[in-house]
């Protein structure tokens, strides 16, 4: 891994999560940096993806809330840390339109108390250590939901396109990076925001597109897809994201935002299709009554305020990092069908615990 070659410490919040967790893996495997992962654990939590570092001698968890400021002081003093990467959020659209408040204490109320534990430990720094406060980071790790959705065929968004968020989730992701952008041009704070294109692999909580059309097809169940199936996203491997996270903490230029996108660019439709495909080849044998997976396909009422196409601009980061996704949309999907297939124990007590791919955000 590239960056200063002394072994840091880094903080990740929301570690347990799916990118969180990815990101964790990445720096204990890659990298001789500690981890300190600190976690809520909240349904979207999950200690068994972090099952291969749990004893590492790098690795620490530490389950607590951002929105606990004292907590937090404590979490810095006692660690000591050199970069803060901050995924902690709740994430989820549709259960941002079924439940607004819990997003808004999270994303945003939490993002300003850790802005200022990460700037009372700063400033402290400052007077005892002078090089490692030079060195310190602040990275903030968001979404391109918060530039609404795009026009044109061929439009993408960049660093500077206009924020226009149309759910509660994205509209507290938006206040959350105008948050820590402000940090660091009021107080000086060395923050970074990456904004990343949907994510998808393993460990991927099965409420979300991808992973819930896996398990619902292996059981047979109907496979839903809202509207027309036409809304476009721009698919980015989860363990590629991860190594542009980490890249962008170490190398990223103070103040500067990043967008982190996997170049593919499909229709809801495509993707159910391309994971209907494989498990045409990978386990023919389907349940009873059933020809083929794509029969499972039904089509059910939009979401309400569903952007329509996001596409991200990843050039920025290319030219000026160096970072490219390794995965293909083909490579990246199969992995993912692959490692559903052969983790079945993961995802069977996720499904037994609170959620059973019941459909959320119908705005009820």
């Amino acid at each position: 891994m590239n960056g200063s070659a002394h072994t840091k410490t880094f903080l990740i919040t929301g570690g347990a999560g799916f990118i969180g967790s990815a990101v964790v893996r990445e720096l204990i495997a890659r990298s001789s940096h500690r981890v300190v992962n600190v976690d809520k654990l909240t349904y979207a939590g999950n200690l068994e993806s972090l099952a291969d570092v749990a004893d590492h001698e790098r690795y620490a968890f530490e389950q607590a809330d951002i929105c606990d400021a004292q907590a937090m002081q404590r979490l810095f003093e006692q660690h000591q840390p050199d970069v803060v990467m901050h995924l902690a959020a709740e994430s989820h659209v549709d259960r941002s339109i079924d439940g607004p408040a819990e997003f808004i204490q999270t994303n945003m109320v939490g993002t300003a108390v850790l802005l200022e534990a990460a700037r009372g430990y700063w400033a402290a720094l400052q007077q005892s250590d002078a090089a490692k406060a030079a060195d310190f980071r602040f990275h903030h790790i968001s979404t391109d939901e918060v530039y609404g959705d795009l026009d044109g065929p061929d439009e993408l968004f960049t660093e500077t396109t206009s924020y226009a968020p149309s759910s509660p989730y994205s509209a507290s992701k938006a206040g959350s990076d105008h948050l820590v952008r402000a940090w660091q041009r009021t107080f000086g704070l060395p923050t970074l925001v990456t904004n990343c294109s949907n994510n998808y692999g393993p460990y991927h909580f099965p409420e979300k597109l991808i992973p819930l059309m896996i398990l619902n097809a292996l059981a047979g169940k109907s496979l839903p897809i809202y509207g027309d199936g036409k809304q476009v996203r721009d698919w980015l491997y989860v363990e590629d994201h991860a190594r542009a996270l980490i890249q962008v903490a170490s190398e990223g230029e103070i103040g500067e935002t990043y967008n982190i996108g996997g170049h593919n660019e499909k229709q809801n439709i495509e993707v159910v299709n391309t994971l209907c495909a494989l498990l045409e080849e990978l386990v023919p044998e389907k349940p009873s009554g059933i020809a083929r997976y794509a029969d499972l396909i039904t089509y059910v009422s939009d979401r309400p305020g569903h952007d329509l196409r996001y596409a991200i601009d990843a050039s920025k980061i290319e030219r000026e990092l160096g970072w490219v996704p390794q995965e293909t949309f083909e490579s990246g999907m199969r992995k993912t069908v692959q490692w559903y297939l052969e983790n079945e124990t993961w995802w069977q007590r996720v499904q037994d615990g609170s959620y059973q791919g019941q459909r959320l955000g119908v705005g009820a």
